[in-house]
């Protein structure tokens, strides 16, 4: 079945996550296919914007635990970094459509969007320290710098959950609107691209992007040596344990 649902439509490049049977979790094999979407609406010159979606009430719930431990990122060349290659290298406007629950990279990605639309009943979190791992796509970096250090820790070392208005209030998101009228808005903004002069919408990306670029670059390769090395850490299996095991983990004897 496949899980990442692809259209071009008046412009208009969807990518939209579709395994709602799993929470929208994300496998490699669905990586690779958002990498390679993206890399297409990048050289399809019919295309004036990128928009990410998920389904009703659920953008992604993040990686797919089982997936992920039987198949870990192996380097730079692994689709998940390839994924996030695509999206800090996209040239042309992506918009995101934050239908519901976005989890881990599912709000990690957000960073790399121009346009953000969340639902009311949106929930981020990014709970990697909980699961014995550290942030990646770049948050380290960037989330400090867009609402400071303190509030970032909140999200990033305590992992606390927060709301669509909350992801406005910090930067992360542009509006907060009823479920039902996230994917159509934010369609509508994707549209509006197309009246617009190509060249000087991506030069103007390039612009606003350009003084972070190797900064994040770096910061993804720096996050990925040590999300891999703790993957295989004993915090890490204890935490994954528990998952599976549908119990609280017990950090007490590190």
């Amino acid at each position: 079945m496949d899980h990442i649902k692809t259209a071009t439509l008046n412009g208009v490049a969807t990518i939209e996550i579709a395994r709602p049977e799993k929470k929208n979790a994300l496998t490699q094999a669905m990586y690779q296919a958002m990498s390679d979407a993206i890399n297409a609406a990048v050289l399809d010159p019919a295309v004036r914007a990128v928009l990410i979606t998920g389904q009703p009430g659920l953008f992604t719930s993040g990686n797919d635990l089982e997936d992920f431990m039987q198949r870990p990122p192996q380097g730079a060349d692994s689709p998940v970094f390839r994924f996030m290659q695509a999206l800090v290298g996209c040239d042309k406007p992506v918009i995101a459509a934050v239908t519901g629950a976005a989890i881990g990279i599912g709000t990690t990605m957000l960073l790399h969007c121009d346009l953000v639309y969340v639902s009311d009943e949106a929930r981020l979190a990014m709970p990697f320290a909980s699961l014995g791992l550290v942030p990646e796509f770049a948050s380290s970096l960037v989330l400090p710098q867009l609402m400071g250090h303190v509030r970032a820790a909140e999200k990033l070392m305590l992992g606390e959950p927060f709301t669509g208005a909350a992801a406005v209030d910090c930067g992360i998101a542009n509006a907060v609107l009823p479920s039902a009228e996230v994917v159509p808005h934010a369609r509508r903004m994707a549209e509006r691209f197309n009246a617009l002069p190509p060249g000087a919408v991506r030069d103007t990306k390039k612009l606003m992007r350009a003084p972070q670029r190797q900064a994040v670059l770096q910061t993804i390769a720096t996050e990925g040596e040590i999300f891999g090395a703790r993957l295989r850490s004993p915090e890490a299996m204890e935490a994954f344990q528990a998952f599976f095991q549908k119990r609280k983990p017990d950090f007490s004897k590190f």
